[in-house]
């Protein structure tokens, strides 16, 4: 079995090399078939720092994380693709993680959550993510999911501009056998920094709530730029 990771950025030259030498040095047993940075029209060194940590680079002119992702999987040559947020780091365990959770007869998981800022609030959220509710699931957890699978559901909706890592996982989890890994990925508090914990945090419950009372993308984005302003990108 080989691993193809995939990365979407925009202007992420303050993790992007770190994140991919740790992964490199994450793979003891041969499993990392590639990783694959796609970047959406970055104004910093991101790119620059990718290729020189030795990643695929590929360049998408939609600055959107479900068009981004799909791209890379579409270049992906991997048995299993781990979609995974630049400001993000899994287990060091990733590679055996993975391998153990397909051989055991599932096509498609995540890793519960843990922010690197230590706020109660936080650490509340955080908490919430080890239980199987798709309430739960967004991308900072990061998504692994085998090539079958991930060509069975379409892959990411293009459509969405928002949410989309919670919409894939629901419907990955009525096609096929999905697993909560019980360890957690250690993602960036930096937005939440930026904005404050309870304003993002009230954003994102709002934003969640209109989404499954049937808002459209454009209401989201909308709603979305109201709450946080333009800095926030779709993707990285």
């Amino acid at each position: 079995m080989k691993i193809s990771i995939i990365i979407p950025t925009c202007n992420e030259e303050g993790f992007i090399q770190s994140l991919l030498r740790y992964l490199n040095g994450l793979d003891a047993h041969g499993l990392l078939r590639e990783i694959i940075v796609v970047d959406g029209s970055s104004t910093d060194r991101t790119v620059a720092h990718a290729k020189l940590a030795g990643a695929i680079v590929l360049s998408s002119d939609i600055r959107s994380r479900a068009v981004q992702l799909n791209l890379g999987a579409e270049m992906a040559t991997g048995d299993v693709y781990y979609f995974l947020h630049a400001d993000s780091l899994p287990p060091e365990s990733l590679f055996e993680d993975l391998y153990n959770t397909i051989d055991a007869g599932f096509e498609a998981g995540c890793y519960q959550l843990s922010f690197d800022k230590s706020h109660w609030f936080l650490r509340l959220n955080a908490w919430f993510t080890r239980f199987d509710c798709e309430a739960f699931r967004f991308g900072d957890q990061s998504l692994f999911v085998t090539q079958n699978a991930y060509h069975k559901i379409g892959g990411y909706d293009q459509k969405l501009t928002i949410l989309e890592d919670n919409e894939i996982i629901t419907r990955l989890k009525k096609k096929v056998k999905f697993r909560l890994l019980n360890k957690k990925v250690v993602t960036s508090a930096r937005k939440y920094i930026a904005c404050g914990v309870f304003r993002l945090q009230f954003s994102y419950y709002l934003l969640y709530l209109f989404y499954k009372l049937g808002g459209t993308q454009q209401f989201l984005l909308k709603t979305y730029r109201v709450l946080l302003g333009k800095s926030w990108s779709s993707s990285g």
